[in-house]
């Protein structure tokens, strides 16, 4: 621990190494807040090259949220980790409240294209990496002055000059193998209109921003990149947010750096740059952490017509399900994979290989499979520890609304037909007012049912205890569940359907398999009882955007 503090506050310190010789006291004393709001000041010492770029908020207050969230034990290991942390920093002569906190304002970091490497430098064992740069704020320039009187004196370095300015080249000495044996690693650092501190992974980075600064293109001048720095993701309380203003570009820069990546087939990338420009954004509220990522599409090249659905689904399914998957139209997804395989030989084989399978039963995959598949379906995890599901402590579930009930029960027809042939013993059972269809295989029991909940929904069950429970609908549903609305109410609405993930619930069986030489630390074991669940859901207002959400919901903090 004491290696890595030292390494972080090196190169935090070096950064600001050549501030001793601005004249401080000559000009205001605060500098960038470090606030969310100051991604667009940062932007515009980016050099426009950078294929991406993220910004973190050093605002104390907006990272306060996260400790109203936490079991007790979570929160001890957190103030162990964070005691540690500072009483190796103290054993190098910094602290981080004291020393590094007053003035460190938003961090902005950029990925930029490798350094172009002559032909006869290049080894093909050696790719060429991209570069790091860092424009980091200085809210207090005393505060900076300050620590740069203590960084001065254990840092050795060196400086050149740049267009004027001063470039300050520091060698940080690591530890470079398990055997403790160190290397030398250079950073370079300077001062830029005495308010930012830019950090780069090579002289060549660094000289770039200055370039920019002093009037190059900066990232703000591409096409979009204004655009979706000044909107972001759309977030309450944001700490971190990252943008590609170039998918496409990105893409491109990445071939050129790695071969590999070259060996791809043309088709497959212009899928990939069906997607123009994109923000993920990280936030803390009230319900916990939250992510958010919207991709600006191209509509020529998005084949995927959205379109939402009401989850009307979730209520046939039981509160005791611990994990879902739900959304619409299974059959338009497999239509567009199917128009995507004439350009991929590849899936196309597999595809072929999988209607020639389902033919030997008999069975039309296209037609008879999924062509009904017209509405909402889930996939489901269902707590039981019934029957056989005694053994694993849940069963699963797939159901799926239809337009067409006639065709898919002609397929479960002849479904059963062939598990008959199996050596499977297909039998009905009443359960309730309902008819289910039972494959009991021999020594196990019934392992498969199916059945109709309706004239419109169709089920099919892993294990005949969740049959019960989906039909006879005893109790809660999903849908009213506690657990359930508080870790997906808060989601955006209309959605193309859910994850989601119920943390206790998934803990219990957990715990029952994780014992002995496969158990749980206890580190990881609060962490994951300090979560209440996992959501996700996809929402999409035509086809030149889509937008993910993501929520960790965690629990409020106990005492």
């Amino acid at each position: 621990m004491a290696g890595k503090s030292k390494y972080i506050v090196a190169v935090i310190g070096t950064a600001v190494v050549a501030a001793g010789a601005f004249a401080a006291y000559t000009f205001l004393l605060k500098g960038p807040s470090g606030d969310a709001s100051g991604a667009l000041a940062s932007a515009k010492i980016i050099p426009d090259e950078a294929i991406m770029a993220g910004y973190i908020t050093t605002d104390s207050q907006a990272w306060a949220k996260i400790e109203e969230f936490g079991t007790p034990e979570a929160q001890k290991l957190f103030a162990k980790g964070l005691e540690e942390f500072n009483k190796s920093a103290d054993k190098e002569g910094y602290s981080y409240e004291k020393d590094i906190k007053p003035w460190v304002g938003g961090i902005m970091f950029a990925v930029l294209p490798p350094s172009p490497v002559k032909p006869a430098q290049a080894k093909a064992s050696n790719k060429p990496e991209p570069e790091l740069l860092m424009v980091i704020g200085i809210k207090d320039k005393i505060a900076a002055l300050n620590f740069t009187k203590k960084v001065d004196k254990k840092v050795k370095t060196k400086e050149t000059e740049y267009k004027g300015l001063k470039i300050t080249e520091a060698i940080i000495e690591t530890k470079a193998d398990i055997k403790g044996n160190t290397k030398n690693t250079p950073s370079y650092t300077a001062i830029l209109d005495n308010n930012y501190v830019v950090y780069g992974s090579s002289k060549r980075s660094v000289e770039q921003a200055i370039d920019t600064f002093k009037g190059e293109p900066s990232l703000l001048s591409k096409q979009g990149a204004s655009e979706i720095l000044s909107k972001g993701a759309d977030l309450k309380n944001t700490v971190a947010q990252f943008y590609i203003p170039d998918y496409a570009g990105m893409i491109d820069s990445l071939i050129k750096s790695d071969p590999e990546m070259a060996k791809i087939p043309p088709k497959a990338l212009d899928s990939l740059k069906q997607v123009k420009s994109m923000v993920v954004g990280f936030g803390i509220d009230d319900a916990g952490i939250r992510m958010k990522a919207t991709a600006n599409l191209d509509p020529k090249l998005n084949v995927y017509q959205y379109e939402p659905t009401n989850s009307k689904i979730v209520s046939t399914l039981p509160a005791d399900t611990l994990a879902l998957i739900n959304g619409q139209g299974v059959n338009r997804w497999w239509d567009a994979m199917l128009n995507q395989s004439k350009d991929f030989p590849e899936l196309q084989t597999a595809l072929g290989a999988a209607r020639t399978y389902t033919r030997y039963a008999n069975i039309d995959l296209d037609k008879e499979v999924f062509a009904w598949m017209d509405g909402e379906f889930a996939l489901a995890a269902i707590s039981s520890d019934k029957g056989l599901l005694a053994q694993t402590g849940f069963g699963g579930a797939l159901v799926f609304d239809t337009k067409d009930d006639k065709t898919a029960k002609s397929m479960f027809a002849k479904l059963d037909s062939l598990a008959k042939t199996q050596n499977v013993s297909v039998k009905q059972r009443n359960i309730g007012s309902k008819q289910v269809t039972e494959w009991d295989v021999p020594n196990q029991g019934a392992v498969v049912a199916h059945g109709w909940l309706d004239q419109d929904t169709v089920f099919v069950a892993l294990g005949a205890p969740i049959a019960d429970v989906l039909t006879t609908q005893n109790g809660k549903s999903l849908e009213s569940d506690d657990s359930f609305k508080t870790i997906t109410s808060s989601l955006q609405k209309p959605n193309g359907g859910y994850f989601y993930l119920d943390m206790d619930k998934t803990m219990v069986l957990v715990n029952k398999f994780a014992t002995g030489a496969n158990a749980i630390d206890p580190q990881s074991k609060a962490f994951l009882s300090s979560i209440r669940g996992v959501s996700m859901t996809a929402t999409s207002s035509d086809k030149t955007s889509s937008q993910v959400e993501m929520l960790l919901s965690l629990k409020s903090k106990t005492k």
